[in-house]
């Protein structure tokens, strides 16, 4: 899991194309310091794992399915992400919980620019449009954001020097593309209070069975 805090604003230093696959070498030496095959690390919010590790450097496969969920696949070398390792047991969860599984691309529409901050808007998938609300939660390209303003198909989020000097947010342009994981909170909600909340579960294989006082158990019936 993580928590949207940028830690490294990293380089690709290189991309492999294969037939179903990409493969990428990033640089980051503050996320590979201490990492081993088979750690995590979010590349502009996509959870990617380390295969092989160099100096400073480490590699990671992304599947057809990242490519097509996620805006990684328009990384070319030289390109600039944001990086981040998985939060340590017990540690503070800065910004909020953030599983590095990317819902889908949002393009920045436009930038308006202020003394000390700058607001952004974005466009939203319409399928996500139900999860992003006024002052709610959402990652954008892996960094955990306050929605400012939330409307059908955009919302806009306001970015303070300290993001936009360390994270892609600073360097990316109307008609970027930009990775987007919304609340996965809204999304169990959405689930839990949907057209089956509320109904009793089936019972479990085995389950005992309860019996009302006085009643006969049937033969062979279990008795709570």
């Amino acid at each position: 899991m993580f928590t949207g805090i940028v830690e490294e604003l990293g380089e690709v230093t290189a991309v492999e194309k294969l037939d179903d696959a990409s493969r990428f070498r990033l640089r980051g030496p503050v996320v590979t310091e201490g990492a081993r095959h088979g750690d995590s690390i979010a590349v502009n919010g996509v959870c990617l794992t380390v295969v092989d590790l160099g100096e400073h450097e480490f590699t990671a496969d992304v599947m057809a399915e990242t490519l097509k969920r996620s805006s990684l696949g328009a990384l070319e070398a030289g390109s600039r992400v944001n990086l981040e390792r998985p939060m340590a047991l017990g540690g503070r969860l800065g910004g909020h919980i953030v599983q590095g599984h990317v819902d889908g691309t949002g393009h920045i529409l436009e930038r308006t620019v202020s003394e000390n901050w700058e607001i952004v808007k974005i466009s939203l998938p319409a399928e996500l449009t139900r999860y992003v609300v006024e002052k709610g939660s959402i990652t954008v390209d892996g960094v955990s954001l306050t929605v400012v303003d939330a409307a059908s198909g955009h919302f806009t989020i306001s970015l303070i020097p300290t993001t936009l000097a360390l994270t892609t947010l600073g360097i990316k342009g109307p008609g970027d593309p930009v990775n987007l994981e919304v609340d996965v909170l809204a999304k169990y909600v959405e689930r839990l209070l949907g057209p089956n909340a509320g109904a009793a579960p089936a019972p479990a294989a085995g389950a005992a069975t309860a019996v009302a006082p006085g009643a006969a158990a049937a033969p062979g019936e279990p008795v709570a």
